[in-house]
């Protein structure tokens, strides 16, 4: 009775929002509603600490909202300057396929911004770049949140390992550089193919013509496989000479170059251009644009450069971090029952703060800035109902150990379950443990905070390779972010698309899945055969 109730929290979600097709703000209230009634009544949860727990969430949903808005006020200050115009002028000039498009602008820009800040920023920022581009919402969110899946292990300059192993006995950074070049090294077998599961999941889904889904794919097999090799070789050769904090955005900036220059000369590419995925009222600007290619960038690369500062430079890091910090602290009294809210350091900032600096770089009035903020607010309202639920839910999860009854928390007592009935097939296990934390969690790194002791014991139990298992866990969480409830629910909100969670998960699923297959049998391969 127990693991039903511990797995309420996967069930509820699963069956509301993909199986009944509800809304977010009806399925995550009434998932809500069922898990923090079954933490009260069977798991001894108290009051205090479900009041703690859901005003955890609300707090956790300002600091979500506020990156969200971020990326929102920047892509629609930049649709008013005319800097969207001049950049997919500057797309056209590389490659009219949106094939093309979607992984310049997914997977490896995506990457670069996950390797900077992580959080679930980059498909707040690339879903709404690839609607301004053309494509429609639907694959947009979808395409954004599949992307953003191979850097995830490396995202915010190596959280995931860094903090994610932290409370380990091994902890140290010659660990984490040993666990890098054991993530790269599985990813070869599937991060390798994340940019053509993008190109398949586009045209199956989003195509015009019935049955051609794979056709119009498969021609774009050789070029994706050289980006996908790209991007992780190039990933384990930074993990064996850096270590894990810029693996993914130097990896992520060495297949961009590649990427960019192939495209423009055609290399391995098709002849005919695929624009099945438009909008049907797209109208792409014409007119030769008076605004420079890098001055249309220039926001974003604003975006990279102070996201790098703030994360590298210890001095402005700590600045940062200390000088507007709204986090809230053992909330209610209950000690641990905290939420960090570091506003300065926070993407959202740094997004709003590029907004901002383009209406000058552009040579536009503050209104323009002051309307795009107006509409961006207007866009979030529904979605701050689906984020509390969902969030409100999570921690009564994870915080469900402090309970009457002396039992783990609920997703330890999962773990435990699996480790008990599944030991002798861990190997298969493990990324799928790492992907149901993030799930549940919304990110990697409390995933692996959370079950990473978990793999650790039963890996030395079985006799399996520890940084193996470990790797998988955490490549397995970064799988993961494509299905997280709370990324969709912020990736369908930027793209205008808040309601149609169920829709998206149905279609990110099977990659996700499919991803944590293809790491249990390549540790299963690499480490135990």
């Amino acid at each position: 009775m127990y693991l039903l109730v511990a797995l309420s929290a996967i069930i509820a979600p699963f069956v509301f929002l993909v199986v009944f097709r509800l809304p977010a703000t009806k399925g995550m209230t009434w998932s809500a509603f069922i898990v923090i009634a079954l933490a009260m009544t069977i798991w001894g949860v108290e009051g205090k600490l479900i009041a703690s727990s859901i005003l955890q969430g609300i707090h956790k949903t300002l600091t979500i909202l506020w990156i969200l808005f971020g990326a929102l006020v920047l892509l629609n200050t930049l649709r008013k300057t005319g800097a969207v115009d001049r950049i997919n002028q500057g797309f056209q000039n590389i490659s009219t396929d949106m094939r093309v498009q979607v992984i310049i602008v997914a997977f490896l820009f995506g990457s670069l911004i996950e390797g900077a800040a992580g959080f679930g920023t980059p498909a707040m920022v690339t879903g709404p770049l690839m609607i301004a581009l053309g494509f429609r919402p639907l694959a947009a969110a979808t395409l954004a949140l599949i992307a953003d899946s191979t850097a995830v292990a490396f995202g915010a300059v190596g959280t995931p390992v860094a903090v994610g192993l932290s409370t380990l006995p091994e902890a140290s950074p010659t660990f984490y550089q040993e666990i890098g070049i054991a993530i790269t090294t599985l990813d070869l077998f599937a991060g390798t193919f994340i940019p053509f599961t993008l190109i398949v999941i586009m045209t199956v889904f989003f195509g015009k013509g019935k049955g051609k889904g794979l056709r119009d794919a498969l021609p774009m097999l050789p070029w994706t496989l050289l980006i996908g090799i790209v991007y992780t070789l190039s990933a384990l050769l930074y993990a064996v000479v850096f270590g894990q904090e810029f693996i993914a955005i130097l990896a992520s900036l060495t297949a961009l170059i590649v990427a960019t220059f192939t495209a423009k000369k055609g290399w391995l590419l098709p002849r005919k251009s695929w624009q099945d995925a438009l909008q049907e009222d797209f109208q792409l600007e014409t007119k030769p644009s008076s605004m420079g290619l890098f001055a249309a960038w220039s926001p974003y690369v604003i975006v990279v450069v102070l996201l790098l500062m703030t994360r590298i430079i210890t001095p402005l890091a700590e600045f940062t971090k200390s000088a507007m910090d709204f986090s809230w602290t053992n909330i209610l009294g209950v000690e641990g029952i905290t939420s960090n809210w570091e506003f300065l350091y926070s993407p959202g900032t740094v997004l709003a703060i590029a907004a901002l600096v383009s209406v000058f770089l552009h040579r536009k009035r503050f209104s323009v800035f002051v309307a795009a903020a107006n509409q961006s607010f207007f866009t979030m309202k529904m979605t701050a109902i689906s984020l509390i639920a969902t969030l409100a839910m999570v921690h009564v999860f994870t915080n469900s150990g402090i309970n009457a009854h002396e039992l783990v928390s609920m997703p330890q007592y999962i773990a435990a379950s699996l480790a008990n009935s599944l030991g002798s097939i861990w190997f298969l296990v493990a990324p799928f443990v790492g992907e149901l934390g993030s799930f549940i969690t919304g990110s990697a790194t409390v995933s692996t905070l959370t079950f990473a002791p978990i793999q650790h014991s039963v890996a030395n139990q079985i006799g399996m390779d520890v940084n193996a298992v470990l790797a998988a866990q955490i490549v397995g969480a970064g799988a993961g972010n494509m299905i997280c409830v709370h990324n969709v629910v912020a990736a369908s909100a930027v793209v205008g698309l808040s309601g149609k969670e169920g829709d998206i998960i149905r279609k990110t699923l099977l990659p996700a899945i499919l991803y944590g297959l293809v790491i249990g049998l390549a540790s299963y391969v690499l480490f135990y055969v």
